[in-house]
């Protein structure tokens, strides 16, 4: 798992493992009904992903207050054996869909719920409207306000965290997914929900993950933190996030964790190029964690479905878009459980959704050196890496994933500018690694990957 970060030359915070190696993370979502099975983690790891992002909820943590569920927490503890066993990497997802299930969602108890009594209307036609219902805004002020539920949330947090430490796949957890309310004023005025949303995110939600990170610290010293911004990082706004510390003894373990949606195509649209959508998020999600040197995991992003060619363009231009900024992402999500349907990325055979390809590609999960660029042709099948040689690339061993749906046959590995190169592996699909003995600190290497 990363232990450390290093410093790109671009400005970028990447994930480093005890060998110097830089980590570059890719995965799925997954959990979102309770039938993670040891299968589904084989087959992750079998189509080249490490990485899970794991949604899990407070209200099956602790359905009644004070009695946490030993079952739904074996189940998590199962999960990680599993991740154990195949080398993929869990991040768990503490996650929330428009509070909890007393509004017909998902996420923090009925028990925790405190709605003062206001009106509650659901919008069949707009699940994400169903925010800006009075009772909701009341129950986020409260779990935002309320001592006792202040102090629950951070009981349950440790619970987990209790748990699950000294998983060697726990990357860590991503403290509360998409955050909102209260948010006060029009929510058809952008100008009014930028304001709410920078004093949410610089106020109550800055003192809740102060909270939260204090509370998995007294169980666990060694899991990485995430912190996520507001939804509005999606519409080209940047964060409002004050920087925060971490009690662990030594370097701080903290991540940035924003998602990467597009309004318009969420709403049913197909992807318009000409939005510039992709230019004005990245200009939003830059300065924060650049500032803050924190490493940057995407932790939920992908359309719906990309069979139209926006869609499926979207895809591409995302796919390369993380590689100029994050450290790591995970797509939303792995539903083969739930028969396919909306975001998923698998067909109903076990291949990888129409136009989700770009997702499935090649990839190096761990580079012994600067990784500078990455692509991958399908039409040629043909994967390239270039990277800088540094101090780890003589003695520890960069990682190519190589998928059966690009290499069915084995690949053939070639390189320039490191010097003699050993390479293990490529004979079939799935891993290979490469080292270079002789590479000079410094020296541009170029990795070439055709099929057999």
């Amino acid at each position: 798992m990363p232990t450390g970060t290093v410093t790109s030359p671009d400005g970028r915070t990447l994930f480093t493992d005890r060998q110097g190696r830089v980590l570059r993370l890719r995965g799925l979502n997954l959990g979102k009904t309770d039938t993670v099975t040891e299968e589904r983690i084989a087959d992750l790891a079998r189509d080249g992903f490490g990485l899970v992002r794991l949604n899990i909820q407070w209200e099956k943590v602790e359905p009644r207050r004070g009695r946490y569920d030993t079952g739904y927490l074996r189940y998590l503890d199962h999960i990680l054996d599993w991740a154990d066993r195949y080398r993929v990497l869990v991040l768990i997802d503490w996650h929330q869909d428009v509070y909890g299930p007393v509004f017909g969602h998902n996420g923090t108890p009925a028990w925790a719920t405190r709605t003062d009594g206001l009106p509650f209307e659901p919008n069949p036609h707009d699940w994400f409207a169903d925010y800006f219902q009075p009772a909701v805004q009341a129950a986020f002020t409260h779990l935002y306000d309320d001592a006792d539920l202040r102090a629950a949330q951070g009981a349950a947090y440790a619970k987990v965290a209790e748990v699950l430490r000294g998983h060697r796949s726990l990357l860590g957890y991503d403290l509360f997914n998409e955050p909102f309310g209260p948010v006060p004023g029009d929510p058809n005025d952008p100008q009014d929900q930028i304001d709410a949303s920078a004093a949410l995110e610089r106020g109550r939600l800055a003192d809740m993950y102060r909270r939260l990170i204090r509370a998995v610290r007294s169980s666990d010293r060694d899991a990485w933190l995430f912190l996520e911004p507001t939804v509005l990082i999606g519409q080209g706004v940047p964060t409002s996030l004050p920087a925060f510390d971490d009690p662990r003894p030594g370097a701080d373990r903290l991540g940035y964790a924003p998602h990467y949606y597009d309004t318009a195509v969420e709403s049913g649209a197909d992807w318009d190029p000409s939005s510039r959508f992709i230019e004005r998020y990245e200009a939003a999600v830059a300065d924060y964690p650049t500032t803050s040197r924190l490493p940057v995991l995407v932790g939920e992003w992908g359309p719906p479905q990309a069979t139209t060619p926006g869609n499926a363009q979207l895809m591409q231009r995302q796919v390369a878009s993380m590689d100029r900024f994050a450290a790591g992402w995970a797509l939303w999500y792995d539903c083969r459980a739930d028969n396919g349907g909306g975001y998923c990325a698998y067909d109903r055979s076990g291949g990888p959704a129409p136009g989700k390809e770009p997702a499935f590609a090649p990839y190096a999960p761990a580079v012994a050196g600067i990784p500078d660029s990455e692509s991958y042709a399908p039409t040629t099948r043909t994967y390239t890496l270039t990277m800088t040689a540094d101090r780890a690339t003589r003695r520890a061993w960069t990682v190519l994933s190589l998928p059966a749906a690009a290499f069915p046959h084995g690949a053939r590995v070639s390189v320039t500018g490191g010097g003699p190169a050993v390479v293990v592996g490529a004979g079939g699909p799935g891993r290979a690694g490469l080292l270079l003995p002789t590479a000079r600190p410094g020296a541009a290497v170029r990795v070439t990957v055709t099929a057999r």
